[in-house]
């Protein structure tokens, strides 16, 4: 199975005590994946679709507790993948399916009429186990996850842009930053930082696969540590490779046209030093005068013979 459905596996075994908790969860997973369906006679049917079987069980589960009524679960074939099912959950008028609906803030009456609002209702969320309940319902209903081994995103699919909104809004009330994209004809509620993905999972409750998501997190950062460290290292070796061969290149060239011993004596002695070790670092170096020299002491007298050295490339040779 993916990260995501292991971690809607971790979400669908909390078992949830208060019935205020229970109610949000509800609500938050009804409304993400439940669709109205409306007859003649006033009838109202709930449908309720998921693609885990125990995520259909969880809520089968849940419907029963919280309202004492059942569903028929019906499992067909998945629009998008032919191996897998899709279970659907039908709640009829006879099975308290307007009142579901009613309590967890879908149907609601405005100047005598039934509508259907697209904001998340404010009774459902009050305090913040609720908040967390809702969250967690939404997310086992329409939120995935990526690999962390392949990268760090996690979002929540939602089909307005006011429910969008009232999802990041909720998220960020736990000092998250999630952010709303539009995607075709959804919104898209989503968070791309490792450290903000992991607080969203505790805040769910997936503790479990946080410690997994946390396990990857460290080893990733660990390696991206080590390879900036080694990327540093090989940077500084050029570094030095090419500051040694420019250094002899003076070097050659002042002893080819004017003999070393012209130089004063303290650039002389890092003179040969360097062609004694062409691949020791400024420091290395240092270490080897009498008294040593600090880096910046041999840098300067380095800085010395390559202003010689250019002022002798500059200048045309005395023939004979």
């Amino acid at each position: 199975m993916s990260f995501s459905s292991d971690i809607k596996q971790e979400l669908a075994r909390i078992e949830t005590e208060k019935k205020c908790c229970m109610l949000a969860e509800i609500a938050g997973f009804v409304r993400m994946c439940g669709t109205v369906k409306l007859s003649g006679g006033g009838r109202v049917d709930l449908k309720i679709s998921t693609e885990n079987p125990a995520i259909a069980r969880l809520f089968l589960k849940r419907i029963k507790v919280y309202f004492g009524v059942g569903a028929d679960l019906a499992i067909g074939q998945s629009a998008l993948s032919k191996k897998g099912h899709v279970y659907e959950l039908t709640i009829g008028t006879e099975d308290k399916s307007e009142q579901i609906l009613r309590e967890t803030g879908i149907l609601k009456v405005k100047e005598g009429c039934n509508y259907f609002p697209d904001e998340i209702s404010s009774d459902i969320i009050k305090t913040k186990c609720c908040r967390k309940a809702f969250l967690r319902g939404a997310f086992i209903g329409a939120g995935t996850i990526s690999d962390p081994e392949k990268g760090y995103h996690l979002e929540i699919v939602a089909n307005s842009e006011t429910l969008a909104q009232d999802l990041k809004r909720l998220i960020n009330g736990f000092g998250l930053k999630a952010k709303v994209v539009a995607r075709k004809q959804n919104y898209i509620v989503y968070l791309k930082e490792g450290e903000q993905i992991s607080d969203l999972l505790a805040i769910l409750g997936a503790h479990t696969h946080l410690l997994a998501f946390e396990n990857v997190r460290i080893i990733k950062e660990l390696r991206n540590k080590t390879n900036r460290i080694v990327n540093c290292e090989n940077a500084n070796m050029d570094k030095t490779i090419n500051s040694a061969a420019r250094q002899i290149d003076d070097i050659r060239l002042i002893e080819k046209r004017r003999g070393l011993a012209t130089l004063p004596d303290k650039l002389a002695v890092v003179a040969r030093l360097r062609l004694a070790h062409p691949e020791a670092s400024l420091m290395e170096l240092g270490e080897l005068t009498e008294p040593p020299l600090k880096k910046s002491g041999i840098n300067h007298r380095f800085r010395k013979i390559g202003e010689i050295a250019d002022q002798l490339r500059s200048s045309v040779p005395k023939e004979g």
